[in-house]
């Protein structure tokens, strides 16, 4: 049986569509077909069935599933091993502010030690790094959360991250004030980051608990789009400290910290307890801190 027949039924699996599979593979549809069939024949059983539209996995494919995910990974393992870890790839999986303004000097640090490793960034909100690196399909993720755990999943606090109510200079809030409470934001304008963020999360969720009126002026997914319609006075916006560190320095904008208890937000490291760690994967460990924690 070849290997080539389990990759293409984990991504029938994954998609539940041959047509999908297909496309993501560059074969006809006839093949993914005919590859699924062998792959009945050789365990004389049904794997995966149609319903409506999709194909579903069967009980039997459930179970085949599991171990092709384990065969696939081992024979990743073995190409690394034989390779001697010189040349591969490190994904990460993180969202724009970690990728634009904590990574960098980590990256330039771990280019350093590991030349040859591609590292890769795929950016996205934390719902969608947390699934991809429980499936396996990111090595690792770089999170900004409350405190994080997950049964599937090693997760280390690597620093706090200060949340800040961010205005122009002309606002009320630039006048020396050492913090905004939640109340203190009724009737302003707010400027958001776009859904699937979760610090926008927590302070559309507090704003209605505490039942305090606003209003949603505009709604973004580019940090400098918020920070440029912050500084015309369109509205004020929350946003992590490090986003606007240079922008208050050179008095572009004015930041409050926004005084809440549930507002601790940390940068964090998660990565599935499954993973199989290369010398590349472990070198990035130890570039953030992280080699020696692990979180049960």
């Amino acid at each position: 049986m070849e290997l080539t027949y389990l990759k293409t039924f984990r991504e029938v699996a994954k998609w539940g569509s041959y047509t999908r599979a297909a496309e993501v593979l560059g074969y006809a549809q006839s093949s993914i077909t005919t590859q699924i069939q062998k792959l009945e024949e050789a365990y004389g059983a049904v794997l995966v069935e149609r319903f409506g539209r999709s194909m579903k996995l069967t009980l039997a494919g459930e179970a085949l599933l599991q171990y092709a995910n384990d065969i696939y990974r081992l024979h990743e393992e073995s190409k690394e091993v034989v390779s001697r870890q010189s040349k591969g790839i490190l994904s990460i999986g993180t969202i724009e502010t970690l990728a634009a303004f904590f990574l960098p000097p980590h990256l330039q640090t771990y280019r350093q030690h590991f030349p040859e490793i591609n590292v890769t960034i795929q950016p996205g909100n934390e719902p969608f790094i947390i699934e991809a690196v429980k499936e396996g399909a990111l090595d690792l993720g770089i999170i900004l959360d409350p405190p994080f755990s997950d049964p599937e999943l090693y997760c280390h606090i690597l620093r706090e991250e200060e949340l800040v109510i961010i205005a122009s200079p002309a606002h009320k809030f630039a006048a020396g004030i050492e913090g905004v409470q939640i109340g203190d934001l009724e009737k302003e304008s707010l400027i958001l980051t776009e859904e699937g963020c979760t610090y926008r999360a927590m302070l559309l969720r507090t704003l209605k608990s505490n039942q305090i009126p606003y209003s949603m002026s505009y709604e973004f997914g580019n940090l400098e789009a918020i920070k440029q319609c912050v500084m015309y006075g369109l509205g004020i916006a929350l946003l992590p400290r490090i986003v606007v560190a240079e922008d208050i320095q050179k008095g572009r904008l004015a930041a409050v910290p926004l005084v809440h208890p549930d507002f601790k937000f940390y940068t964090q490291l998660i990565y599935s307890k499954k993973k199989w760690q290369s010398k590349a994967f472990t070198g990035f460990l130890d570039v953030l801190g992280a080699s020696n924690y692990q979180n049960e």
